[in-house]
Formats: structure tokens, sequence, C-alpha cells
């Protein structure tokens, strides 16, 4: 995947993220309860465009973010 796409898409899920008003420890945690197999290290990666996404972790982030599809993968 494009480096690029991936920061930027890491920068949605930054932003939606403290628009929820969590902290990456918090947010690990509900996916983790949620059966996602993650820890904050990983959502920190997530954030800076260092990790790939699982489809099941995608789900889950616009679920518990109360997100669109559209403002995760806006790459605008």
């Amino acid at each position: 995947m494009n480096a690029d796409i991936e920061k930027k898409i890491g920068k949605n899920i930054r932003r939606l993220r403290k628009r929820a008003n969590m902290t990456q420890e918090h947010l690990a945690t509900k996916l983790q309860l949620n059966g996602c197999d993650i820890t904050r290290s990983s959502v920190a990666k997530i954030e800076a465009g260092q990790r790939h996404l699982y489809p099941d972790e995608i789900i889950m982030l616009k679920q518990l973010l109360n997100a669109e599809y559209e403002e995760i993968f806006d790459i605008t």
C-alpha cells in the first residue's frame, strides 16, 4: 500500500479518536474487548501510518469511533 495513503488514514483515525475523547490506550482496550488483538503501540503505529489495518479492526474502529467509512478512508 502507498505510504502516503496509510499516513492519511492514520491521521484520520487519530482525529476520530480525539473527537471521541479517547486515548490510544483506551481505544486499544476497547478493541481488545471486542476481539481485536491490538496494543496501544499498534494503535500509535496505525496513526503514524507505520502499520496496516486488518478488516476486523476497520469494522470495529468504525463502530467504536462512531464514524463513517468515508471519514476513515478520506485521502483528499
